[in-house]
């Protein structure tokens, strides 16, 4: 456990005191959600593009991606970094997918959610297994699916968006870096603690800990030890 300077308190006052505070900012967080469904209701009237009949390869074999939305209209895809042959995959995206643990909550919805990897099937699986992802995982390693959706293999991540309409499917949604933050509890979480994320680059009171940019994030070996299948054994 780290242990911090006792100085990186806030100043303590009265509860009147407090409470105007705590109003004030109120006032800016309801603005940010009114500003954010605003954003949704935008996001909701994006055009789309029709895409090709792509085929990736899941645990079974080849699947169409049209087949990839087992029977719903919507689909999300994460677009997991990769490295053939690495031991370790990207700890961000690890970090990330961990979190999704319950996602029956988008049956409701008519959607799935799904990681897809430029890797081969055979080790993104068992990596899968390895970090204790409980998600289906598939390979866009015989197609130019990951290039054409913003994840070229060696390159970045991203979340993609799809809708269906019988065999035809549609890109409706794009975003990567900071933007996946949005799909993350834990920064939601570590946001509202007096010290918040601790990172170097972000604007804190004189005296708050910091530490560097990525340093307090999960890396792949942590996500493994955790939430892996043998969690002693990592």
């Amino acid at each position: 456990m780290n242990q911090h300077n006792v100085s990186a308190l806030p100043p303590v006052v009265d509860q009147q005191t407090w409470q105007t505070a705590l109003d004030d900012l109120r006032t800016r967080e309801k603005a940010a959600t009114r500003e954010l469904d605003a954003i949704a209701a935008q996001r909701r009237r994006l055009p789309m593009v029709e895409l090709p009949d792509y085929t990736l390869i899941g645990p079974d074999g080849p699947t169409r991606l049209v087949d990839v939305f087992d029977g719903r209209s919507q689909l999300i895809v994460y677009n997991h970094m990769w490295s053939d042959g690495a031991e370790w995959q990207c700890g961000g995206c690890t970090s990330l997918t961990s979190q999704w643990t319950r996602l029956g909550i988008l049956d409701n919805y008519d959607a799935r959610f799904v990681i897809v990897t430029n890797g081969p099937i055979e080790e993104a699986l068992a990596y899968k297994a390895k970090v204790g992802n409980e998600m289906d995982w598939y390979s866009s390693s015989e197609s130019s699916f990951g290039a054409d959706v913003g994840a070229p293999p060696g390159a970045g991540f991203a979340v993609n968006v799809f809708l269906r309409d019988g065999d035809t499917v549609y890109r409706t949604w794009h975003t990567t870096g900071r933007g996946t933050e949005q799909l993350s509890y834990t920064f939601a979480l570590v946001d509202i603690l007096p010290w918040g994320r601790q990172e170097q680059w972000q604007d804190s009171p004189e005296g708050w800990p910091k530490s560097p940019t990525y340093s307090k994030w999960l890396d792949s070996p942590d996500v493994a030890r955790l939430y892996g299948p043998n969690p002693d054994s990592q």
